[in-house]
């Protein structure tokens, strides 16, 4: 099991480890109730280095992720965040991406740790010319500051004004010294920014752990915490975020996991174009947005029901400590509007629940929208 360059520095603050994706994580350091409502209410820090990080770069860069990824990647600058999906030629979703554009022909591409030699496959069999791939995860630590005060904690530390990266941009700057690349993204929702500290060798990480400790002892007066893969989980399904392997899959297409924004049949030709399209004309179901009604919490697999009939099925669930009662996630035959009642078999016995939009929370008073 791969162990993460940060790996001592989790075991001095008490992590409780799991193992995730051919990597032991920290699943906690204290609760994950606490650490989820510290990423809700103040600010957390999570350890993402088991993410999946490709440098492309070279002459036809643009080019052939535009031809892999089904987003427009020919649309952005130099610095622009742009989500995406990696097709088959069949529609389905090989991966959810993250591309970042960093010079004229060179991006940053993160991917799900599951799918990082998959991927590293797929982009070898359709790169050409002068492109270049290269697999940078081993040596790259990826930490995200993630809540409403990353910012107040990011702010003393960073060689940049802060005010001047808006969300989902990407920009190079020192900090607390260390040379790195800052974006400001994450996967809770929430405002907060994605360091990636390149070069880094598992015998030697004293530069990322500086930047680990440092953003500890900068935000201590607002309340941060370390964070682990277990609030990682209950806060994205609170923001209605998917997962790879529970929401997506290399069967399900972005139009049913309800990403279509990812898709710009427009800029021409890429893999999988012409199978979507067709799949898009009759869509036989859609991820769908859950509240229980009854004190109990939704699990994958659950049966999703209509009365008698089964409607669908949970693909992802837990307990919102928000909410303070279980949300969840799934595929549902398409149709199904806000307010409309359904029901989870859990245990045998089914439960009361309302379909309802994501996020599950009041964006006005949580995430990154919040007023």
């Amino acid at each position: 099991m791969k162990q993460l360059p940060l790996d001592r520095v989790h075991r001095s603050l008490g992590a409780e480890f799991v193992e995730f994706a051919g990597w032991e994580m920290p699943l906690k350091y204290t609760s994950m109730v606490e650490e989820h409502l510290a990423v809700r209410e103040t600010v957390g820090l999570f350890d993402v280095s088991h993410m999946g990080k490709f440098r492309v770069r070279g002459q036809g860069a643009t080019d052939f992720l535009q031809y892999v990824a089904s987003n427009n990647v020919a649309k952005l600058a130099v610095g622009d965040v742009r989500y995406s999906t990696v097709l088959n030629e069949r529609g389905g979703i090989k991966d959810d991406i993250l591309i970042h554009k960093i010079g004229e022909q060179e991006f940053i591409v993160v991917c799900n740790a599951v799918n990082t030699e998959k991927l590293n496959r797929w982009f070898t069999q359709h790169r050409g010319g002068e492109v270049i791939v290269e697999d940078i995860s081993p040596t790259t630590v990826t930490l995200a500051l993630q809540g409403p005060n990353a910012e107040k904690v990011l702010r003393p530390l960073i060689e940049f004004d802060l005010s001047q990266l808006k969300r989902y941009k990407v920009t190079r700057s020192g900090v607390a010294g260390v040379k790195m690349l800052v974006s400001r993204s994450g996967y809770t929702g929430e405002d907060g920014f994605e360091l990636f500290i390149f070069d880094v060798s598992s015998t030697n990480p004293a530069r990322a752990e500086k930047v680990w400790n440092t953003l500890l002892r900068s935000g201590k007066n607002t309340g941060i915490k370390p964070c682990g893969l277990g609030a990682r989980d209950t806060i994205r399904i609170e923001a209605g975020l998917c997962l790879y392997g529970n929401e997506l899959d290399e069967k399900t297409t972005p139009f049913e996991a309800s990403i279509g924004f990812v898709v710009e049949f427009d800029k021409g030709e890429f893999v999988g174009r012409a199978a979507l399209k067709e799949k898009n004309a009759e869509l036989k179901r859609l991820r769908t947005g859950l509240k229980m009604l009854e004190p109990c919490v939704p699990r994958p697999r659950y049966g999703i029901f209509d009365e008698d009939e089964k409607i669908g099925t949970v693909t992802s669930g837990a307990f919102s400590p928000l909410l303070k009662t279980g949300v969840a996630m799934g595929y549902a035959r398409p149709g199904l509007k806000k307010g409309d009642k359904a029901s989870v078999e859990i245990r045998g016995k089914k439960r009361g629940a309302e379909v309802v939009n994501w996020p599950f929370y009041d964006p006005a008073r949580y995430g990154h929208l919040r007023r």
